[in-house]
């Protein structure tokens, strides 16, 4: 049996990957070590295998309780805990730095003393900063770190902060850089589980600027494959882009959850653009492809019908999420109040 350290695995992606491990790999039991900040969510984690899974409520830049919570020898160290929104990085930089840097450097140090053998940090696309809209230029795992966010700029970081364990200390570590997911479960402050939300209640669909910004779309299923395979097959001290081909305007992504809901496109209310707002990101997985033998297998339209299938029959969970600290957060963003 496999033991594996699953850090932010009651978050969206982190309990995605949970879930998928524990369905597709028998032989593997997970520790699973997440602060349970707003964005992470015991229900995520409900009806998962328990004689296999181990919860510990932790925080990463906690070195003393990292150490209890991993166990010697295990076999890896999957890091995505990570405060992840760039709107929030807008208004409060300092967890981000605090979590996606120092708490990366304490699971490094960790994993080094309890000798896990392989470390795979999780990173974005953004840290890679914005292409131009009217290119053919793609982000590859040669582009340059230009993050442009305090978001990125941390996880940017971060990759510096593996980089140099991997060098200074031998540290057998891979880095997985994807672009936007969506799915199940996903906290509503990101676009698509926002608009499904807003859509579902007949509220306002807040879109920022024109709608034009481009994002590289992956359903979180393929997105935790990769990483997965990038653990089994990734060489060591090398980043791999995960993108599903799959460019799309985010006025078109707002326009087709409200076709598939039945809603008028009325609901769209234009909103000022946010600072340092990146205009386009799209990622060329080539070398995930041939070096990992991964390819996405749900397709755009599959997996937003699914995705929105979820939310429709999970009603409690949203109402659940969108409560208490989000509601302010809220009109803060947009200067609107939620029903």
């Amino acid at each position: 049996m496999r033991t594996i350290f699953v850090t932010g695995g009651a978050g969206f992606i982190g309990s995605a990957f949970v879930r998928m491990v524990l369905e597709r790999e028998s032989d593997v039991a997970i520790v699973d070590y997440d602060a349970l900040t707003y964005a992470g969510n015991m229900e995520n984690l409900a009806g998962v295998d328990d004689t296999r899974h181990t919860f510990v409520h932790g925080d990463i830049c906690d070195r003393e309780a990292v150490l209890a919570a991993m166990p010697d020898g295990c076999d890896a160290v999957f890091n995505f805990a990570a405060e992840s929104h760039v709107d929030r990085s807008i208004t409060s930089a300092g967890e981000f730095l605090r979590t996606n840097i120092i708490g990366t450097q304490v699971l490094l140090d960790a994993a080094r003393e309890r000798g896990v053998r392989r470390f795979v940090q999780v990173s974005t696309d953004e840290v890679m900063g914005s292409l131009p809209d009217d290119s053919d230029e793609y982000f590859t795992e040669a582009s340059p770190l230009q993050p442009n966010s305090p978001y990125a700029a941390s996880k940017a970081s971060a990759e510096f902060v593996v980089r140099a364990a991997q060098e200074t200390f031998g540290v057998d570590a891979v880095i997985t850089r994807c672009g936007n997911n969506y799915g199940p479960r996903q906290f509503p402050e990101k676009l698509i589980p926002l608009m499904i939300a807003n859509a579902m209640n007949d509220e306002p669909l807040p879109v920022y600027g024109d709608g034009r910004n481009v994002r590289d779309w992956i359903y979180v299923e393929d997105h935790c494959a990769a990483i997965w395979l990038a653990y089994e097959k990734g060489r060591s001290g090398e980043a791999y882009n995960i993108g599903a081909r799959n460019e799309r305007y985010n006025i078109d992504v707002v326009t087709a959850i409200l076709d598939l809901l039945g809603k008028p496109h009325s609901l769209i209310k234009y909103v000022a653009d946010r600072l340092g707002h990146d205009r386009r990101y799209a990622i060329d997985p080539a070398k995930a492809e041939n070096e990992l033998g991964w390819k996405p297998s749900i397709t755009w339209e599959a997996g937003l019908a699914a995705t929105i299938g979820w939310y429709r029959d999970n009603q409690a969970w949203v109402d659940h999420v969108r409560s208490g600290e989000y509601r302010e957060y809220y009109r803060k963003m947009y200067g609107a109040t939620l029903a």
